[in-house]
């Protein structure tokens, strides 16, 4: 449980990174060209999606996800946005914290990503698209900022 809980933390450490990087906040939220997500509605959508598939899920944390406010929110303030993957981290840690090597042949309780699908299944499956996301931040990055 412990790699699968350092992939995850050391990619929103990541993620953290690239959001500090923009030289320009208001980058952070601008669009251009074919891209539609702006690297803010990424960053809220990756802490959405690992709050609500972690934190709820398997944590029972009591977290309701609000997705289309992931992608509608706008103008977040970097410091904001740093303090919500931070969150994302520390639910992580403690979710991870809770199980046992085990967990990873375990069903997963919802059928979002197929019938019976393990627990291990959904840590590659989200860690995927983690890593995916913060990718296309980085490259956001480089071009607009």
């Amino acid at each position: 449980m412990q790699t699968f809980k350092k992939l995850y933390v050391d990619f929103l450490i990541a993620l953290k990174k690239e959001i500090s990087l923009y030289k320009h906040e208001e980058n952070i939220w601008k669009l251009e060209g074919d891209i539609s997500n702006t690297p803010g509605n990424l960053c809220l959508h990756l802490c959405g999606n690992l709050k609500h598939f972690y934190g709820a899920i398997i944590g029972t944390t009591g977290y309701v996800r609000e997705r289309d406010l992931e992608f509608s929110r706008k103008n977040v303030s970097r410091d904001d946005l740093i303090k919500e993957v931070d969150e994302t981290i520390a639910m992580i840690e403690n979710v991870f914290d809770g199980m046992t090597p085990e967990d990873v042949g375990k069903i997963y309780p919802i059928s979002k990503f197929g019938e019976n699908v393990t627990y291990g299944f959904i840590f590659s499956r989200l860690i995927s698209h983690l890593s995916y996301h913060i990718g296309q931040i980085n490259y956001h990055r480089r071009i607009i900022d």
